[in-house]
């Protein structure tokens, strides 16, 4: 039984108090840029403040988030700053591409995404996850401690690369994950010079020896379409119709250009399992703090397995998993923070008449990380509370409240898949294993693109007893 009085509060920064001066705000944003916000950003539905000389509506009122990310979309771009730190990493793959770029992206991809073509992938998470759990029945037959931030990255990262690439990406998975943590510790931070809006040709002294990294991905996206491209050529009727195959037959002077093909197939190897991995992480740190709940999951998932439930099925059959899984996104939306600027001056009226002026220009920054934990939308914002996402209270969810994948026509391409992804994995990991703390297990969470657990998550891995 948990016998906790109130549910459990994983760790997250307290609201700031005071207003902090310039070089304060410059130290925390380089450290943590959770850490920055005060207690107006949990409390307000908008705000808008000034930082150096850019103005910034920080945007929490779902009414105004659907006015900006969906109504009126068409005046919003990329901001600046994440403009300046996403670009030199992805150029112009689906996440940071704009315009009629992004469009072709956009509309080349999508069939591989919807809903239908995603639960074919079904089969593949489940036999890659049954591949990866028999590696953790293996390690040892005794309980032992290891990192779930780096597993679940190298876990998710098998599954992309089963599902999209056939398992053709031209990279050991051995260590793939200390090469995705390296990327993003040295390129997927703000650097001073972002904050100053220096132009892009300005050195960012934050991210010396990222180009290495970088440069380190590309040749893997390089060598991974050459294969694919060999493969076509010698044994035509031996292609395997995945995401590679329709992104290198999209090539030409009506569809893709080469280098936006390249983007892309880095967009997805480099970041497209991140998400998902850390979310996971955070969730099996999550529910080993609230045993009663996990005792609930662990008899679904049994109950479900045991029936012999096509894994296609599972997403429906599994409403408390995916339920801790939602609420995991929640706490930790591994995008924390989704950045537009005004392309033209426009304005909002709540339903109240209250008129909300937005300047041409300014910078607009929705943010999944206060609006999750927003004192106006959410009981007990702060708690582990996977009941909240439960089918009879789900209606109680305004569709703008909760964006762990965006909202729009820029909505995350890839969101069902991931939701599958998660309670498979899960499913297949809890059936067989127990994750419990440790004496070292004190996460705490940091924005480095995606909402990381700083010093990884040791967890404690147990065969169950059933």
């Amino acid at each position: 039984m948990d016998t906790r009085p109130e549910p459990f509060e994983p760790p997250a920064p307290v609201p700031r108090t005071g207003i902090p001066s310039r070089l304060e705000i410059i130290r925390t944003v380089l450290r943590n840029p959770l850490e920055l916000w005060g207690e107006p950003s949990y409390t307000l539905p908008w705000i808008e403040t000034k930082f150096i000389n850019q103005r910034t509506l920080i945007v929490n009122d779902p009414g105004l988030i659907r006015y900006i990310l969906v109504e009126n979309a068409a005046n919003y771009e990329m901001s600046n700053v994440r403009r300046l730190i996403l670009r030199p990493i992805l150029r112009d793959g689906l996440l940071t591409a704009e315009g009629e770029v992004w469009k072709r992206s956009r509309k080349a991809m999508a069939p591989v995404f919807t809903p239908r073509h995603a639960q074919g992938f079904a089969g593949q998470m489940l036999r890659v996850c049954e591949a990866f759990v028999d590696r953790y029945a293996g390690a040892s037959s005794e309980p032992f401690v290891t990192n779930v931030a780096v597993d679940m990255t190298e876990l998710t990262f098998e599954i992309l690369a089963e599902t999209l690439f056939s398992g053709e990406i031209a990279v050991e998975k051995q260590g793939f994950a200390a090469n995705v943590e390296e990327l993003l510790h040295r390129m997927g931070r703000v650097d001073p010079m972002d904050l100053l809006v220096a132009p892009s040709w300005v050195p960012r002294l934050t991210r010396i020896g990222g180009r290495k990294v970088l440069d380190r991905f590309r040749g893997v996206v390089s060598e991974t379409m050459s294969l694919r491209r060999r493969r076509t050529t010698e044994a035509p009727g031996d292609v395997p119709n995945d995401f590679l195959t329709l992104l290198l037959q999209l090539e030409g002077p009506d569809g893709l250009s080469t280098s936006e093909i390249e983007d892309n197939i880095l967009t997805f190897i480099g970041a497209g399992h991140e998400t998902t991995a850390r979310a996971l992480a955070w969730c099996f740190y999550c529910v080993a703090n609230t045993p009663a709940y996990r005792e609930t999951m662990e008899q679904e998932i049994d109950s479900v397995l045991a029936s012999g439930a096509d894994p296609v099925d599972w997403l429906g059959r599994m409403p408390h998993v995916l339920a801790a899984f939602e609420e995991a996104l929640r706490l930790y939306p591994p995008a924390p923070s989704i950045n537009r600027a005004a392309i033209e001056e426009d304005a909002w009226t709540s339903p109240e008449g209250e008129r909300v002026p937005i300047r041409k220009g300014i910078s607009v920054l929705v943010m999944p990380w206060t609006l999750h934990r927003h004192a106006l939308y959410w009981q007990k914002p702060r708690a582990f509370m996977p009941e909240r996402f439960l089918p009879e209270n789900r209606d109680k969810i305004n569709r703008f409240q909760y964006l762990p994948f965006g909202a729009g026509p820029r909505v995350c391409i890839g969101a069902t898949f991931a939701l599958q992804e998660a309670v498979i994995a899960l499913a297949v990991l809890m059936h067989r294993f127990r994750f419990d703390l440790t004496d070292e297990t004190h996460p705490w969470p940091v924005q480095r693109l995606t909402t990381q657990p700083r010093g990884g998550l040791p967890m404690k891995v147990s065969a169950r007893v059933k």
